[in-house]
């Protein structure tokens, strides 16, 4: 990818995404991956799905 094409594609990807990340304890997050992987889920699918179900959609 040209230079000019990736800044213009990250450009547009932040218009439309953005970063969501808190610090926990370390046992917890890890509990928390044991059991997405074990459900087959990314922790990106499973936070919109939390976030859905919070917002009502």
């Amino acid at each position: 990818m040209a230079r000019k094409n990736c800044a213009e594609y990250f450009r547009e990807r932040r218009k439309e995404k953005k970063t969501f990340s808190v610090l926990s304890d370390r046992e917890k997050v890890e509990a928390l991956e044991a059991r997405l992987k074990e459900m087959g889920k990314t922790k990106v699918r499973w936070f919109e799905e939390k976030a859905d179900e919070e917002l009502g959609r």
